[in-house]
């Protein structure tokens, strides 16, 4: 899931992947590059995501990774899901009284 919603702002190449997710964490979520890489040739065998060759800002050249039309529904799919947890969970932690 957080791959996909790191791709809706635009095609990226792993290592910007995985900074991006850190970042918008506020560095709470480290990303292993062992852990990244195989889920992002998962989601391309999945067709949620397709991958080009391009060059990167330090001038190499490096696999990118865009959305797919696939990956949007299930993101989509996978968001509310998480929303209902957070809802599910929420009212264990703060039941009404």
């Amino acid at each position: 899931m957080l791959i996909l919603r790191t791709l809706v702002l635009g095609a990226a190449h792993g290592h910007a992947i995985a900074q991006a997710i850190e970042r918008n964490s506020s560095d709470i979520l480290q990303v292993e590059h062992g852990s990244l890489y195989p889920a992002l040739y998962r989601l391309e065998d999945r067709g949620m995501i397709a991958a080009f060759w391009g060059t990167s800002e330090s001038n190499r050249k490096a696999k990118y990774y865009r959305l797919t039309p696939g990956g949007r529904k299930q993101l989509d799919a996978e968001t509310s899901r998480w929303n209902r947890l957070v809802t599910g969970i929420s009212g264990i932690l703060r039941p009404v009284e």
